[in-house]
């Protein structure tokens, strides 16, 4: 009966959660077992009288230190489920009122069943259309930076107006994915401790750089905060005139664009498990738009006097777009440091024909040596 009480308890969607649970399982019945029925042995050495006196000082103390040990963050996120198991056998074998072989006997079967249905479940999910959550986790982080690319793709043509046709609707999807980012530290989490559990398999070898995938997410929601106060500005109520915006149009278009394209680089290097360093010069786009951008606005507070409200107005959304890139740059800082630890393919960088001939076309010379 334990057994098969194991396979339904034990058994999960993918195979991190399955194999934490069933060594949570296994490894804290084996503990339990044995700590519980020392601790009947020695209760039963004091006689009828100190006994239960005896059993009960065991069990208040062994259920004190796993309780706190329940509320240490690290041990709850993953052994929370192995500490509830080892709370509940070592009061099971511990407080039985059967004498000493049979407590012995009755925690090793306990202690066999739970085992067998165990690995019955574990290979089950391994060897069966096994669903791995860290390929979920790597595929999650790829999929949240192309979701704030594409915000930061259409924002410009949005925010100046720049196409106004009946796609503007369409675009806003685009616009709104950003939003399940902000969210996403929970499932993030919950999925690097699940990974740890699983073996090495495909591209994923054995002690993964999870902690650094989460690293990346941290950021990935840092610029999200930044872009969600964008889209204040993008749907407020009370928008600057067309003339005023026309002033920072240019290099705002450039940044807002450029980032995007970086973002777009890096999720597509990360989601290929590829080593590539495409999105620098889009930062570097980014970051001589940006000084453009600085200049303009200065110059503009000088020139239109009477527009400086307004004008002041878009120096927040010039601010705003000026942290997005260093935001960028931190993403792809430990976009590149998930790259070099997960030992990610080198790419070589493609020569185009045009590009050979230009290297090949300059002056030629001559050296003769005379005997």
């Amino acid at each position: 009966m334990w057994a098969i009480l194991t396979v339904v308890v034990v058994f999960e969607f993918s195979v991190g959660a399955t194999i934490g649970r069933g060594l949570n399982r296994m490894m804290s019945t084996v503990v339990a077992a044995a700590l519980g029925i020392g601790a009947h042995r020695l209760a039963t050495l004091t006689g009828n009288q100190g006994e239960p006196i005896l059993i009960a000082l065991f069990v208040f103390v062994e259920a004190g230190i796993v309780t706190f040990f329940r509320f240490i963050p690290q041990m709850k996120a993953r052994y929370d489920y192995g500490l509830l198991i080892f709370n509940v056998t070592f009061c099971l074998v511990s407080v039985s009122g059967y004498r000493d072989k049979e407590v012995i006997q009755m925690g090793f079967e306990r202690v066999c069943t739970i085992t067998i249905g165990g690995c019955i479940a574990v290979a089950v999910c391994v060897f069966i259309r096994p669903v791995w959550i860290g390929v979920e986790l790597h595929n999650r982080i790829a999929t949240n930076m192309e979701k704030l690319a594409n915000f930061l793709d259409e924002f410009g043509d949005e925010y100046f107006k720049v196409s106004e046709n009946e796609q503007t609707r369409e675009k806003s999807s685009l616009l709104e994915g950003y939003r399940s980012v902000l969210t996403s530290k929970g499932s993030e989490n919950t999925m690097a401790n699940l990974a740890r559990w699983e073996p090495g398999h495909g591209n994923f070898r054995f002690r993964h750089p999870w902690e650094q995938y989460l690293k990346v997410g941290t950021l990935t929601r840092h610029c999200a905060f930044k872009i969600e106060a964008l889209n204040n500005y993008l749907t407020s109520e009370t928008q600057t005139p067309q003339e005023v915006k026309s002033i920072i149009q240019g290099p705002s278009v450039v940044i807002s664009s450029e980032c995007g394209k970086a973002l777009k680089e890096l999720a597509t290097s990360v989601k290929k498990m590829t080593k590539s360093s495409s999105n620098e010069p889009h930062i570097a786009k980014s970051k001589d738009a940006a000084e453009e951008l600085k200049a303009v606005i200065r110059s503009s507070l000088c020139k239109h006097p009477a527009d400086s409200l307004h004008i002041i107005q878009e120096g927040a959304v010039a601010s705003l777009l000026l942290e997005i890139i260093t935001c960028i740059e931190k993403i792809a800082d430990a976009a590149h440091k998930l790259a070099s630890q997960a030992h990610f393919k080198d790419v070589k960088p493609t020569v185009k024909p045009d590009q050979e001939n230009s290297v090949n076309d300059g002056p030629h010379h001559v050296v003769t040596i005379e005997g």
